[in-house]
């Protein structure tokens, strides 16, 4: 098909196909090739590889561009194990398995250091001796997720630190009278939606399928918002009206937490009805860049990468899990990482995250955060999304129509109409 000039000063209606314009898109629209897709994480995990390198110094846990024991770590190696699971690509396993067995290994020699000087390494104190749940959840469900996949002896090793892990999560964190995960900051009784994700999917992971549901309905509780199908982002017991402020990674964190309960778990009908209704209450904000904005609901606010990649993974692991239909969710789930992916630069350094944040009740607090390519919570979401969009091109059958992206329920091999076999005549899938 010929492409027509927007520019041309000399088309009309009766000269020329007006339709086949090339529209100006933001960012790139249409089906990315699998192999572009897996040189973009590709890219992302050299980069990795060199900036959370694997090797104890001075017999401490070395010190790269970011911590190997943060709750953003956890995300990122629980990224590549699913990532090595859609790719096939060894490699991330083998990234996930030489940083949390040196993890577990220095946490045995550091341990008599520690006692007597609790100063002796910043990061492998929150492994021996976590102290709220941004230390422990996600990298349990990181230690949890490989001893199910990969029987190593990482997995050995490994059972003392899931242990303290799962101690704190279990005995330690302090909750409100009605169990709900809670902390004392900013407020007295302040509920963090980010304690979901920090708190839920490793209990679902260890086997308490009960408390990690229970969890996911007391939070609901307190955070859900019907009307948006969107989950505030903090709720203040003392507080006689709880403001909204829809922010984008905290509803990443929750939404991103029923997906591993239901995987964790398997099919529960309460989780899965939510997870449903906030995917449509989420697909109702996509920018048309692809993007969602730092506050869901305010189009005003710059558009962030971390909460977009979240999304992504998470509506089209919904659909490879048969949990939402392709058709109706496929098309943005594809926008999302066509937008995802022009955010990691060439040195593989994913851009435009949202540093890390606090809780506030106004909207000038979450509109004017900073972003940096430095914020460590973009890595583990853009490896996850791009492994699932990569699942999902090869479970599903998306093809362009008229310029624009369809999923079908079989592979389209012609660009003339034919009907589908269970459908009336005059509906085709060309």
């Amino acid at each position: 098909m010929a492409v027509v000039s927007a520019f041309a000063d000399d088309i009309n209606d009766r000269n020329t196909p007006l339709h086949l314009m090339q529209p100006q898109y933001v960012t790139p629209y249409g089906i990315p090739k699998e192999s572009e897709v897996k040189g973009t994480i590709d890219r992302v995990l050299t980069y990795l590889e060199k900036a959370m390198p694997a090797t104890a110094v001075d017999n401490r846990l070395p010190q790269g561009d970011f911590r190997l024991t943060s709750y953003e770590a956890g995300v990122l190696y629980s990224a590549a194990i699913c990532a090595a699971a859609n790719t096939g690509d060894d490699r991330y396993l083998q990234f996930v398995k030489q940083r949390l067995g040196l993890i577990a290994t220095q946490a045995e020699k550091e341990a008599s250091a520690m006692a007597k000087d609790p100063t002796y390494d910043a990061q492998m104190r929150m492994v021996l001796y976590p102290g709220a749940l941004d230390d422990c959840g996600a990298m349990a469900s990181a230690y949890l997720r490989l001893n199910k996949s990969d029987k190593s002896t990482v997995s050995k090793r490994s059972d003392a630190v899931i242990k303290r892990y799962t101690d704190f999560i279990i005995n330690k964190q302090y909750r409100l009278k009605d169990g709900n995960f809670a902390r004392l900051r900013p407020r007295y009784n302040t509920v963090w939606l980010d304690d979901m994700y920090m708190g839920v999917p490793c209990l679902a992971w260890y086997g308490r399928t009960d408390d990690a549901v229970s969890q996911i309905m007391l939070f609901k509780d307190k955070m859900w918002m019907p009307e948006k199908k969107l989950f505030r982002h903090g709720w203040v017991e003392s507080m006689s009206s709880h403001p909204a402020y829809h922010w984008g990674r905290a509803n990443g964190w929750a939404i991103l937490t029923m997906c591993e309960v239901l995987d964790a778990c398997g099919k529960n009908e309460v989780v899965l009805s939510l997870l449903r209704e906030h995917i449509d209450g989420l697909c109702a904000l996509q920018d048309k860049t692809g993007f969602w904005h730092q506050l869901l609901d305010k189009p005003d606010t710059y558009l962030e990468t971390s909460c977009t990649a979240i999304y992504c993974y998470c509506i089209a692991h919904a659909i490879n899990e048969g949990w939402i239909d392709a058709q109706t969710y496929g098309a943005q789930a594809l926008l999302a990482w066509n937008a995802c992916q022009t955010k990691v630069n060439e040195q593989g350094q994913v851009e435009g995250t949202c540093v890390g944040t606090g809780m506030g009740f106004d909207p000038a607090f979450y509109a004017y955060r900073p972003v940096h390519k430095m914020a460590a919570h973009g890595y583990g979401p853009m490896i996850w999304a791009g492994s699932e969009i990569i699942r999902l091109l090869k479970n599903t059958h998306p093809k362009l129509n008229d310029s624009a992206v369809h999923f079908y329920p079989k592979e389209q091999t012609t660009d003339k109409p034919i009907f589908s076999e269970d459908a009336p005549e005059q509906e085709f899938l060309w």
